[in-house]
Protein backbone atom coordinates (compact mmCIF):
# COMPACT_ATOMS: atom_id res chain seq x y z
CA UNK A 1 0.00 0.00 0.00
CA UNK A 2 1.54 3.64 -0.74
CA UNK A 3 0.52 6.56 0.91
CA UNK A 4 0.04 10.29 0.43
CA UNK A 5 -0.35 13.25 2.53
CA UNK A 6 -2.32 16.67 0.75
CA UNK A 7 -3.30 19.54 1.63
CA UNK A 8 -5.78 20.30 -1.60
CA UNK A 9 -9.65 20.71 -1.45
CA UNK A 10 -11.10 17.46 -1.35
CA UNK A 11 -13.55 18.43 -4.14
CA UNK A 12 -10.40 18.25 -6.73
CA UNK A 13 -8.95 15.29 -6.06
CA UNK A 14 -8.92 13.03 -9.01
CA UNK A 15 -9.74 9.76 -7.22
CA UNK A 16 -12.09 6.72 -6.98
CA UNK A 17 -13.15 8.28 -3.75
CA UNK A 18 -13.21 11.02 -1.54
CA UNK A 19 -14.20 9.80 2.47
CA UNK A 20 -16.25 13.14 4.18
CA UNK A 21 -17.87 13.58 7.57
CA UNK A 22 -21.15 15.16 8.69
CA UNK A 23 -22.54 15.51 12.13
CA UNK A 24 -26.04 16.01 13.80
CA UNK A 25 -27.88 19.10 13.03
CA UNK A 26 -26.00 19.68 9.51
CA UNK A 27 -23.25 20.18 10.63
CA UNK A 28 -20.24 19.30 7.81
CA UNK A 29 -16.55 18.22 8.22
CA UNK A 30 -13.50 20.04 6.73
CA UNK A 31 -14.24 17.84 3.27
CA UNK A 32 -17.83 18.03 3.37
CA UNK A 33 -17.69 21.53 3.16
CA UNK A 34 -15.76 22.19 0.72
CA UNK A 35 -17.65 19.53 -1.69
CA UNK A 36 -20.86 20.90 -0.55
CA UNK A 37 -19.52 24.73 -1.70
CA UNK A 38 -18.70 23.10 -5.18
CA UNK A 39 -21.61 21.24 -5.71
CA UNK A 40 -23.96 24.03 -4.39
CA UNK A 41 -25.12 22.66 -1.45
CA UNK A 42 -25.68 19.25 -2.83
CA UNK A 43 -24.26 17.35 0.93
CA UNK A 44 -26.83 19.70 2.59
CA UNK A 45 -29.64 19.39 0.47
CA UNK A 46 -29.32 14.96 0.93
CA UNK A 47 -28.83 15.79 4.71
CA UNK A 48 -32.40 17.59 4.89
CA UNK A 49 -34.04 15.03 2.52
CA UNK A 50 -33.07 12.12 4.74
CA UNK A 51 -30.85 10.25 2.19
CA UNK A 52 -27.28 11.36 4.09
CA UNK A 53 -27.01 10.12 8.15
CA UNK A 54 -24.90 11.66 10.51
CA UNK A 55 -25.22 8.31 12.84
CA UNK A 56 -21.71 6.85 14.02
CA UNK A 57 -21.33 3.92 11.54
CA UNK A 58 -23.64 4.64 8.88
CA UNK A 59 -22.07 5.83 5.56
CA UNK A 60 -23.72 6.74 2.10
CA UNK A 61 -21.77 5.94 -1.19
CA UNK A 62 -22.53 9.08 -3.84
CA UNK A 63 -21.65 8.58 -7.18
CA UNK A 64 -20.51 11.59 -9.66
CA UNK A 65 -21.20 14.49 -7.10
CA UNK A 66 -21.63 17.61 -9.38
CA UNK A 67 -18.26 19.32 -9.62
CA UNK A 68 -16.23 17.14 -7.76
CA UNK A 69 -13.53 15.27 -9.64
CA UNK A 70 -13.71 12.00 -7.46
CA UNK A 71 -15.91 9.16 -8.76
CA UNK A 72 -17.62 8.40 -5.18
CA UNK A 73 -17.82 10.36 -2.17
CA UNK A 74 -18.29 8.42 1.02
CA UNK A 75 -20.47 10.58 3.69
CA UNK A 76 -19.67 8.66 6.99
CA UNK A 77 -22.07 9.86 10.26
CA UNK A 78 -19.55 11.43 12.79
CA UNK A 79 -22.36 11.77 15.47
CA UNK A 80 -22.46 14.67 17.71
CA UNK A 81 -19.82 17.49 17.12
CA UNK A 82 -17.11 17.76 19.30
CA UNK A 83 -17.22 14.33 20.42
CA UNK A 84 -15.33 12.51 17.76
CA UNK A 85 -12.74 10.40 19.65
CA UNK A 86 -10.59 7.84 17.80
CA UNK A 87 -12.86 4.89 18.40
CA UNK A 88 -15.41 6.61 16.05
CA UNK A 89 -12.80 8.09 13.64
CA UNK A 90 -11.85 4.50 12.85
CA UNK A 91 -15.24 3.25 12.43
CA UNK A 92 -15.96 5.95 10.34
CA UNK A 93 -12.93 5.32 8.28
CA UNK A 94 -13.53 1.05 8.20
CA UNK A 95 -17.55 1.27 7.20
CA UNK A 96 -16.37 3.81 4.34
CA UNK A 97 -13.84 1.54 2.88
CA UNK A 98 -15.97 -1.37 3.39
CA UNK A 99 -18.74 0.36 1.39
CA UNK A 100 -16.17 0.53 -1.06
CA UNK A 101 -15.04 -3.44 -1.39
CA UNK A 102 -17.20 -4.15 -4.37
CA UNK A 103 -15.83 -1.56 -6.35
CA UNK A 104 -12.69 -1.42 -8.01
CA UNK A 105 -11.30 1.13 -6.37
CA UNK A 106 -7.46 1.43 -6.31
CA UNK A 107 -7.46 4.96 -4.64
CA UNK A 108 -8.91 6.86 -2.06
CA UNK A 109 -8.53 10.49 -0.24
CA UNK A 110 -9.38 10.43 3.72
CA UNK A 111 -10.38 13.62 4.58
CA UNK A 112 -11.66 12.64 7.88
CA UNK A 113 -7.84 13.45 9.16
CA UNK A 114 -8.95 17.16 8.88
CA UNK A 115 -11.67 16.49 12.23
CA UNK A 116 -10.65 17.42 15.73
CA UNK A 117 -10.58 14.20 17.50
CA UNK A 118 -9.95 13.94 21.02
CA UNK A 119 -6.36 12.95 22.18
CA UNK A 120 -4.98 12.73 17.99
CA UNK A 121 -3.17 14.48 16.70
CA UNK A 122 -1.90 14.37 12.94
CA UNK A 123 0.30 11.03 14.15
CA UNK A 124 -2.45 9.40 15.38
CA UNK A 125 -4.60 10.26 12.58
CA UNK A 126 -2.83 9.18 10.17
CA UNK A 127 -2.05 5.87 12.09
CA UNK A 128 -5.76 4.78 13.14
CA UNK A 129 -6.59 5.42 9.45
CA UNK A 130 -4.33 2.94 8.49
CA UNK A 131 -4.74 0.45 11.06
CA UNK A 132 -8.93 0.72 10.42
CA UNK A 133 -8.27 0.46 5.98
CA UNK A 134 -6.50 -2.56 7.28
CA UNK A 135 -8.84 -4.45 9.61
CA UNK A 136 -11.56 -3.58 6.54
CA UNK A 137 -9.81 -4.98 3.86
CA UNK A 138 -8.66 -8.67 5.79
CA UNK A 139 -10.11 -11.36 4.64
CA UNK A 140 -9.76 -14.61 5.80
CA UNK A 141 -11.02 -17.87 3.10
CA UNK A 142 -7.68 -19.39 2.15
CA UNK A 143 -9.33 -22.12 3.62
CA UNK A 144 -12.25 -22.39 1.10
CA UNK A 145 -12.41 -24.20 -1.61
CA UNK A 146 -12.94 -23.00 -5.12
CA UNK A 147 -12.79 -19.48 -6.97
CA UNK A 148 -11.70 -16.92 -4.63
CA UNK A 149 -14.16 -13.62 -4.73
CA UNK A 150 -11.32 -10.92 -6.19
CA UNK A 151 -10.62 -8.40 -3.39
CA UNK A 152 -10.65 -4.38 -3.60
CA UNK A 153 -7.74 -3.18 -5.53
CA UNK A 154 -7.26 -0.52 -3.26
CA UNK A 155 -3.05 0.57 -3.32
CA UNK A 156 -3.17 4.14 -2.65
CA UNK A 157 -4.40 6.27 0.09
CA UNK A 158 -3.92 9.39 1.00
CA UNK A 159 -4.80 11.98 4.09
CA UNK A 160 -5.33 15.17 3.94
CA UNK A 161 -3.48 17.66 6.20
CA UNK A 162 -4.37 20.94 7.63
CA UNK A 163 -0.71 22.47 6.98
CA UNK A 164 2.36 21.42 5.43
CA UNK A 165 4.28 20.85 8.94
CA UNK A 166 1.80 18.01 9.81
CA UNK A 167 2.92 16.76 6.90
CA UNK A 168 6.12 14.43 8.43
CA UNK A 169 3.85 13.61 11.58
CA UNK A 170 0.96 12.07 9.09
CA UNK A 171 3.35 9.68 6.86
CA UNK A 172 5.38 8.89 9.95
CA UNK A 173 1.62 7.78 11.39
CA UNK A 174 0.71 6.12 7.58
CA UNK A 175 4.45 4.41 8.14
CA UNK A 176 3.53 2.39 11.41
CA UNK A 177 0.09 1.75 10.74
CA UNK A 178 1.11 0.06 7.62
CA UNK A 179 3.49 -1.72 9.73
CA UNK A 180 0.71 -2.22 12.91
CA UNK A 181 -2.14 -3.57 10.38
CA UNK A 182 0.13 -6.02 9.03
CA UNK A 183 0.82 -7.56 12.37
CA UNK A 184 -2.78 -7.52 13.50
CA UNK A 185 -3.38 -9.03 10.11
CA UNK A 186 -0.95 -11.73 10.49
CA UNK A 187 -2.23 -12.29 14.48
CA UNK A 188 -5.58 -12.74 12.27
CA UNK A 189 -4.67 -15.51 10.48
CA UNK A 190 -3.10 -17.30 12.98
CA UNK A 191 -5.75 -16.80 14.77
CA UNK A 192 -8.29 -17.76 12.71
CA UNK A 193 -6.58 -21.15 11.28
CA UNK A 194 -7.96 -24.18 12.46
CA UNK A 195 -6.42 -26.19 15.27
CA UNK A 196 -5.12 -29.29 12.92
CA UNK A 197 -2.89 -26.30 11.09
CA UNK A 198 -1.71 -24.43 13.42
CA UNK A 199 -0.44 -26.64 15.95
CA UNK A 200 3.07 -25.87 18.15
CA UNK A 201 4.87 -26.77 15.69
CA UNK A 202 3.16 -24.04 12.76
CA UNK A 203 3.94 -21.17 15.09
CA UNK A 204 7.19 -22.21 15.20
CA UNK A 205 7.58 -22.86 11.47
CA UNK A 206 6.01 -19.28 11.58
CA UNK A 207 8.69 -17.27 13.51
CA UNK A 208 11.43 -19.41 12.28
CA UNK A 209 10.38 -17.69 8.52
CA UNK A 210 9.78 -14.45 9.79
CA UNK A 211 13.85 -14.22 11.23
CA UNK A 212 14.65 -15.96 7.53
CA UNK A 213 16.38 -13.05 5.87
CA UNK A 214 16.10 -10.47 8.73
CA UNK A 215 19.10 -9.62 9.82
CA UNK A 216 18.12 -8.41 13.24
CA UNK A 217 15.63 -11.17 14.30
CA UNK A 218 16.57 -14.61 15.08
CA UNK A 219 14.77 -17.36 16.40
CA UNK A 220 15.38 -20.43 18.32
CA UNK A 221 12.98 -23.42 18.86
CA UNK A 222 13.27 -25.47 22.51
CA UNK A 223 11.91 -29.01 22.28
CA UNK A 224 10.47 -30.89 24.88
CA UNK A 225 13.63 -33.16 25.91
CA UNK A 226 15.13 -29.58 26.00
CA UNK A 227 12.57 -28.33 28.67
CA UNK A 228 12.79 -31.10 30.19
CA UNK A 229 15.96 -30.43 30.90
CA UNK A 230 15.37 -26.48 32.02
CA UNK A 231 12.98 -28.19 34.60
CA UNK A 232 9.50 -26.59 33.32
CA UNK A 233 7.95 -29.56 34.87
CA UNK A 234 4.57 -27.07 34.56
CA UNK A 235 4.13 -26.72 30.89
CA UNK A 236 5.16 -30.13 30.60
CA UNK A 237 2.27 -31.37 32.51
CA UNK A 238 0.00 -29.15 29.99
CA UNK A 239 1.09 -31.91 27.12
CA UNK A 240 1.70 -34.75 28.79
CA UNK A 241 -1.99 -35.81 27.41
CA UNK A 242 -0.95 -34.22 23.82
CA UNK A 243 0.17 -36.41 20.72
CA UNK A 244 1.69 -33.23 19.65
CA UNK A 245 4.77 -31.65 20.95
CA UNK A 246 4.86 -28.63 22.69
CA UNK A 247 7.38 -25.70 21.91
CA UNK A 248 8.96 -22.93 23.27
CA UNK A 249 9.47 -20.18 20.85
CA UNK A 250 11.92 -17.72 21.58
CA UNK A 251 12.02 -14.40 18.99
CA UNK A 252 14.74 -12.05 19.66
CA UNK A 253 15.36 -8.10 17.28
CA UNK A 254 18.18 -7.08 18.64
CA UNK A 255 17.80 -2.83 16.98
CA UNK A 256 19.72 -1.11 20.17
CA UNK A 257 23.24 -3.04 20.75
CA UNK A 258 23.71 -4.52 24.06
CA UNK A 259 20.63 -2.98 25.57
CA UNK A 260 18.47 -4.62 27.91
CA UNK A 261 15.02 -6.02 25.55
CA UNK A 262 11.52 -5.30 26.46
CA UNK A 263 10.28 -9.45 26.99
CA UNK A 264 6.52 -10.28 25.69
CA UNK A 265 5.53 -13.50 26.83
CA UNK A 266 2.57 -14.99 24.88
CA UNK A 267 0.18 -18.00 25.85
CA UNK A 268 -0.37 -20.42 22.82
CA UNK A 269 -2.58 -23.17 23.77
CA UNK A 270 -3.59 -23.82 20.17
CA UNK A 271 -6.36 -26.17 21.12
CA UNK A 272 -7.70 -26.22 24.64
CA UNK A 273 -10.33 -28.87 25.70
CA UNK A 274 -9.08 -28.42 29.17
CA UNK A 275 -7.80 -31.38 29.74
CA UNK A 276 -9.26 -34.09 32.10
CA UNK A 277 -11.38 -30.85 33.46
CA UNK A 278 -13.29 -31.41 30.47
CA UNK A 279 -15.14 -28.02 28.72
CA UNK A 280 -18.41 -28.73 28.13
CA UNK A 281 -18.80 -29.37 23.96
CA UNK A 282 -20.54 -25.85 23.29
CA UNK A 283 -18.55 -23.77 21.48
CA UNK A 284 -15.32 -25.75 22.12
CA UNK A 285 -14.54 -24.95 18.87
CA UNK A 286 -13.63 -21.39 19.84
CA UNK A 287 -11.13 -23.01 21.71
CA UNK A 288 -8.49 -22.52 18.48
CA UNK A 289 -8.61 -19.27 19.87
CA UNK A 290 -6.73 -19.84 22.90
CA UNK A 291 -3.22 -19.29 21.13
CA UNK A 292 -4.37 -14.99 20.55
CA UNK A 293 -1.53 -14.15 23.02
CA UNK A 294 0.71 -15.70 21.06
CA UNK A 295 -0.70 -15.07 18.11
CA UNK A 296 -0.74 -11.14 19.19
CA UNK A 297 3.02 -11.07 20.56
CA UNK A 298 4.41 -12.58 17.26
CA UNK A 299 2.06 -10.38 14.86
CA UNK A 300 4.15 -7.40 17.66
CA UNK A 301 7.41 -8.36 16.63
CA UNK A 302 6.21 -8.72 12.73
CA UNK A 303 5.01 -4.76 13.40
CA UNK A 304 8.21 -3.82 15.36
CA UNK A 305 10.65 -5.68 13.12
CA UNK A 306 9.69 -4.17 9.95
CA UNK A 307 9.44 -0.82 11.50
CA UNK A 308 13.37 -1.43 12.46
CA UNK A 309 13.15 0.86 15.77
CA UNK A 310 16.06 1.19 18.01
CA UNK A 311 14.93 -0.95 20.64
CA UNK A 312 15.28 -4.89 21.48
CA UNK A 313 12.83 -6.76 21.63
CA UNK A 314 12.08 -10.61 22.77
CA UNK A 315 9.33 -12.51 22.45
CA UNK A 316 8.82 -15.90 23.97
CA UNK A 317 5.82 -18.22 23.20
CA UNK A 318 5.20 -21.39 25.10
CA UNK A 319 3.15 -23.21 22.36
CA UNK A 320 1.24 -26.42 23.39
CA UNK A 321 -1.97 -28.52 23.05
CA UNK A 322 -4.04 -29.38 25.96
CA UNK A 323 -6.12 -33.18 25.84
CA UNK A 324 -7.13 -35.54 27.23
CA UNK A 325 -5.57 -38.87 27.47
CA UNK A 326 -4.85 -41.65 30.02
CA UNK A 327 -1.13 -40.30 30.25
CA UNK A 328 -2.71 -36.51 30.97
CA UNK A 329 -2.36 -34.70 34.24
CA UNK A 330 -5.06 -35.48 36.52
CA UNK A 331 -6.73 -33.45 39.14
CA UNK A 332 -4.74 -33.60 41.90
CA UNK A 333 -1.38 -33.91 40.92
CA UNK A 334 1.46 -32.21 41.60
CA UNK A 335 3.68 -30.70 39.71
CA UNK A 336 7.36 -28.78 40.12
CA UNK A 337 7.56 -25.55 38.10
CA UNK A 338 11.01 -24.45 36.39
CA UNK A 339 11.46 -21.96 39.59
CA UNK A 340 11.39 -25.05 41.75
CA UNK A 341 8.33 -24.12 43.07
CA UNK A 342 5.50 -26.80 42.97
CA UNK A 343 1.85 -26.56 42.02
CA UNK A 344 -1.12 -28.68 42.97
CA UNK A 345 -3.34 -28.90 39.80
CA UNK A 346 -6.97 -28.63 41.11
CA UNK A 347 -8.01 -27.96 37.50
CA UNK A 348 -6.94 -28.93 34.57
CA UNK A 349 -8.46 -25.91 32.39
CA UNK A 350 -6.19 -23.52 34.37
CA UNK A 351 -3.66 -24.72 31.91
CA UNK A 352 -2.42 -21.56 30.50
CA UNK A 353 -0.80 -20.18 33.74
CA UNK A 354 0.78 -23.41 33.92
CA UNK A 355 2.70 -22.65 30.65
CA UNK A 356 3.26 -19.27 31.29
CA UNK A 357 4.73 -19.55 34.70
CA UNK A 358 7.94 -21.35 32.98
CA UNK A 359 7.83 -19.29 30.46
CA UNK A 360 8.11 -16.60 32.70
CA UNK A 361 11.29 -18.07 34.73
CA UNK A 362 12.66 -18.77 31.48
CA UNK A 363 12.57 -15.03 30.87
CA UNK A 364 14.47 -13.79 33.82
CA UNK A 365 18.37 -14.59 31.90
CA UNK A 366 17.09 -11.79 29.32
CA UNK A 367 17.18 -9.48 32.22
CA UNK A 368 13.87 -7.28 30.78
CA UNK A 369 13.58 -3.82 31.43
CA UNK A 370 10.02 -4.79 30.95
CA UNK A 371 8.02 -8.23 30.92
CA UNK A 372 4.69 -8.55 29.81
CA UNK A 373 2.79 -11.34 29.14
CA UNK A 374 -0.48 -11.70 27.67
CA UNK A 375 -2.75 -14.32 27.59
CA UNK A 376 -6.33 -15.41 26.75
CA UNK A 377 -6.42 -16.40 30.28
CA UNK A 378 -9.75 -16.35 32.42
CA UNK A 379 -13.23 -16.42 31.75
CA UNK A 380 -13.55 -14.39 34.87
CA UNK A 381 -12.13 -11.36 33.18
CA UNK A 382 -14.67 -11.78 30.33
CA UNK A 383 -17.55 -11.25 33.18
CA UNK A 384 -15.41 -8.45 34.93
CA UNK A 385 -15.13 -6.22 31.24
CA UNK A 386 -16.86 -7.41 28.36
CA UNK A 387 -15.37 -7.62 25.32
CA UNK A 388 -14.09 -4.16 25.28
CA UNK A 389 -11.32 -3.85 26.99
CA UNK A 390 -8.58 -6.40 28.23
CA UNK A 391 -7.47 -6.35 32.16
CA UNK A 392 -4.11 -4.83 33.11
CA UNK A 393 -2.30 -6.46 36.04
CA UNK A 394 1.22 -5.21 37.06
CA UNK A 395 3.68 -5.56 40.26
CA UNK A 396 4.81 -1.88 39.18
CA UNK A 397 2.88 0.89 39.26
CA UNK A 398 4.60 2.88 36.59
CA UNK A 399 4.21 -0.22 34.41
CA UNK A 400 0.65 -0.61 34.84
CA UNK A 401 -0.34 3.41 33.97
CA UNK A 402 2.52 3.32 31.27
CA UNK A 403 0.87 -0.10 29.62
CA UNK A 404 -2.98 1.98 30.55
CA UNK A 405 -1.82 5.06 28.45
CA UNK A 406 -0.75 3.03 25.58
CA UNK A 407 -3.22 1.66 25.64
CA UNK A 408 -5.62 4.95 25.37
CA UNK A 409 -3.49 6.29 22.54
CA UNK A 410 -3.96 3.10 20.42
CA UNK A 411 -7.82 2.40 20.91
CA UNK A 412 -6.54 -1.02 21.56
CA UNK A 413 -8.15 0.16 25.49
CA UNK A 414 -7.56 -1.84 28.99
CA UNK A 415 -8.24 -1.33 32.17
CA UNK A 416 -6.26 -1.33 35.30
CA UNK A 417 -7.32 -4.12 38.05
CA UNK A 418 -5.58 -4.64 41.37
CA UNK A 419 -3.59 -7.40 43.14
CA UNK A 420 -2.88 -7.69 46.50
CA UNK A 421 -2.05 -10.76 49.26
CA UNK A 422 -5.61 -10.54 50.10
CA UNK A 423 -6.00 -12.28 46.35
CA UNK A 424 -3.03 -14.73 46.85
CA UNK A 425 -3.95 -16.41 49.93
CA UNK A 426 -6.68 -18.03 47.73
CA UNK A 427 -3.81 -20.05 45.85
CA UNK A 428 -2.89 -21.75 49.16
CA UNK A 429 -2.48 -25.65 48.77
CA UNK A 430 -2.27 -28.08 51.81
CA UNK A 431 0.00 -30.29 49.59
CA UNK A 432 2.38 -27.99 47.62
CA UNK A 433 3.69 -24.57 47.30
CA UNK A 434 0.17 -23.57 45.64
CA UNK A 435 -2.80 -24.46 43.78
CA UNK A 436 -3.24 -23.34 40.42
CA UNK A 437 -6.37 -21.76 41.26
CA UNK A 438 -8.27 -19.43 44.12
CA UNK A 439 -11.78 -20.60 43.86
CA UNK A 440 -14.70 -18.93 42.25
CA UNK A 441 -14.70 -15.30 43.88
CA UNK A 442 -12.12 -12.95 41.63
CA UNK A 443 -10.71 -15.63 38.96
CA UNK A 444 -8.96 -13.26 36.85
CA UNK A 445 -7.49 -11.49 39.66
CA UNK A 446 -6.56 -14.73 41.28
CA UNK A 447 -4.70 -15.82 38.16
CA UNK A 448 -2.74 -12.87 37.84
CA UNK A 449 -1.61 -13.44 41.22
CA UNK A 450 -0.64 -17.47 40.55
CA UNK A 451 1.70 -15.86 37.32
CA UNK A 452 3.18 -12.80 40.19
CA UNK A 453 4.41 -15.87 42.21
CA UNK A 454 6.58 -16.36 39.32
CA UNK A 455 8.02 -12.12 38.44
CA UNK A 456 9.64 -11.45 42.29
CA UNK A 457 11.84 -8.58 41.42
CA UNK A 458 11.18 -8.47 37.47
CA UNK A 459 9.16 -5.58 35.97
CA UNK A 460 6.45 -7.42 35.16
CA UNK A 461 3.06 -6.82 33.98
CA UNK A 462 -0.02 -9.19 32.92
CA UNK A 463 -2.91 -8.46 29.87
CA UNK A 464 -5.75 -11.11 30.16
CA UNK A 465 -7.48 -10.99 26.86
CA UNK A 466 -9.73 -13.41 27.26
CA UNK A 467 -12.96 -10.79 26.40
CA UNK A 468 -10.89 -8.74 23.24
CA UNK A 469 -9.11 -11.88 21.14
CA UNK A 470 -11.76 -13.04 18.97
CA UNK A 471 -15.76 -12.11 18.75
CA UNK A 472 -18.00 -14.85 18.22
CA UNK A 473 -21.14 -15.61 16.24
CA UNK A 474 -21.92 -14.16 12.60
CA UNK A 475 -18.66 -12.16 13.08
CA UNK A 476 -17.02 -14.94 14.44
CA UNK A 477 -12.56 -14.95 14.06
CA UNK A 478 -9.90 -12.95 15.68
CA UNK A 479 -9.61 -9.66 16.01
CA UNK A 480 -5.77 -8.95 16.58
CA UNK A 481 -5.85 -7.20 19.61
CA UNK A 482 -3.59 -6.46 21.72
CA UNK A 483 -0.88 -6.42 18.49
CA UNK A 484 -1.98 -2.35 18.64
CA UNK A 485 -1.45 -2.10 22.07
CA UNK A 486 2.10 -3.46 22.30
CA UNK A 487 3.10 -1.79 19.03
CA UNK A 488 2.09 1.53 21.12
CA UNK A 489 4.17 0.47 24.16
CA UNK A 490 7.27 -0.34 22.37
CA UNK A 491 7.09 2.31 20.01
CA UNK A 492 7.42 4.45 23.26
CA UNK A 493 9.68 2.57 24.84
CA UNK A 494 12.02 3.30 21.53
CA UNK A 495 11.00 6.88 21.51
CA UNK A 496 9.88 6.58 18.67
CA UNK A 497 6.28 8.54 18.78
CA UNK A 498 6.90 12.54 17.72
Amino acid sequence: MKYFTTMGKASRRATDCVIIGVYNRGKLGAGASDIDTVSKRYIQDLIKSGDISSTPGRVTLLNKVPGVKARRVAVAGLGKAGSLDAIGFKKAVAVSVRSLLDSKSKQILNTLTLETVKDCGPYHLARHSVEAVGDALYRFDQMKSGRKKAPMPLNTVGHSIAKRGDAAKSELGAKHGDAIANGVALAKDLGNLPANVCTPDYLAKTAKKMASGNGKLTTRVLNEAEMKKLGMGSLLSVTAGAIEPGKMIIMQYKGAGSDKPVVLVGKGVTFDTGGISLKPGASMDEMKFDMCGAASVIGTMSAISSMKLNINLTIIVPAVENMPAGDATRPGDIVKSMSGQTIEVLNTDAEGRMILCDALTYARRFKPTALIDVATLTGACVVALGKHRCAIYSNNDNLQDEIFAAAKRSEDLGWPMPMGDQYTAQLKSNFADMANIGGPGGGSVTAACFLGKFTDGMNWAHLDIAGVAWKSGGQKGSTGRPVSLLSEFVLSRAGALP
